[in-house]
């Protein structure tokens, strides 16, 4: 699924590396020379190098990783993880956002409801689904999916990626707060299970509005905050530029949240980050929402409820 011509700034050593590798063996072939032996050297120097910078990424890398375009969206998850998928439109309200993707399917022959944020692949299809950031409309049809879903006892599988809700005047005029507000507030009392998981970035109240949760696993190289790190630095610094430095200070990678108690579990991905394999990594994420929904089954309506809501009641840390 990796395109070479796709790669981040800190990659660019294997890149490096991987074009001389390109250049020896066309050489090779050209000149009739026999650089098996110097292949071999730099194949292993390569894979020695990615494991350095991958073993060791900062969280601003991780946040870079977490938006590579060519990383799976919420779609690429439910054609590989679900079937007899059926996506459903509208809000009944206002009218369709295609940034919110959602309908009925089946995980093993088992009814579920899926609700995912997707973004596109191109720049016609990003504008159609605004860049995956969701509109109003977009909350409430997620919200009458899930009530829906809870209507017919189906269990709720979120799928989460954005870099946060629409910001502009319309979405405003039409009650971006709102419909966030009333999605964290319907959502800790709905009576089915809710399954959230995080597959790429997941930043703001846009990313909160479909991330209130019985189980909430992350992918290893996702990112989960409240800010962006770009706003996060211009809010504190005056300046985008120590995005990096904000970024560390957010603390908004998988092991930081893990540790926090705001996530349940980690889903380890392909080594290099979920774009080097889809089958894989939807693999992966598969059996570990198999294993949430498992310990969940079972649970009545009214446990699974205050469990939930005292999940997120003991988030965070004050004093009085």
């Amino acid at each position: 699924m990796n395109d070479p011509a796709f790669y981040l700034d800190f990659e660019r050593p294997i890149i490096d590396l991987g074009k001389r590798m390109a250049e020896m063996e066309q050489q090779a072939e050209t000149d009739g020379l026999d650089l098996h032996k110097e292949m071999c050297g730099l194949e292993q120097k390569v894979e020695k190098l990615r494991v350095e910078i991958y073993s060791n990424l900062t969280r601003w890398q991780r946040v870079q990783i977490a938006r590579h375009p060519q990383r799976p969206y919420a779609l690429d998850y439910i054609e590989r993880m679900l079937t007899d998928f059926t996506e459903l439109h509208g809000d009944r309200y206002f009218g369709d956002d295609r940034s919110i993707v959602g309908g009925p399917a089946r995980l093993e022959g088992e009814p579920i409801m899926v609700v995912g944020i997707q973004n596109g692949r191109d720049v016609e299809e990003r504008k159609m689904r605004n860049f995956g950031m969701p509109h109003p409309e977009g909350y409430r049809k997620a919200l009458r999916l899930m009530q829906m879903a809870a209507k017919f006892n189906r269990p709720i599988l979120t799928l989460v990626d954005t870099s946060g809700a629409f910001p502009g005047i319309e979405a405003e005029e039409r009650g971006q707060a709102e419909a966030i507000a009333r999605n964290l507030f319907e959502m800790s009392h709905l009576p089915v299970p809710i399954i959230v998981a995080i597959i790429g970035q997941a930043f703001s109240g846009g990313a909160i509005g479909v991330t209130v949760g019985d189980r909430i696993l992350m992918l290893e190289h996702a990112v989960y905050s409240v800010i962006v790190p770009e706003s996060c630095s211009t809010i504190l610094f005056r300046t985008r530029d120590r995005k990096e430095e904000a970024a560390e200070a957010l603390k908004l990678s998988a092991e930081d949240l893990l540790a926090e108690k705001m996530i349940d579990r980690i889903v380890p991905e392909p080594f290099g980050g979920a774009h080097r394999d889809f089958d894989e990594v939807a693999a992966m994420l598969k059996r570990h929402i198999q294993e949430a929904l498992g310990e969940l089954k079972g649970l009545p309506a009214a446990e699974l409820v205050d469990q939930r809501v005292d999940k997120f009641g003991r988030m965070g840390v004050f004093e009085e």
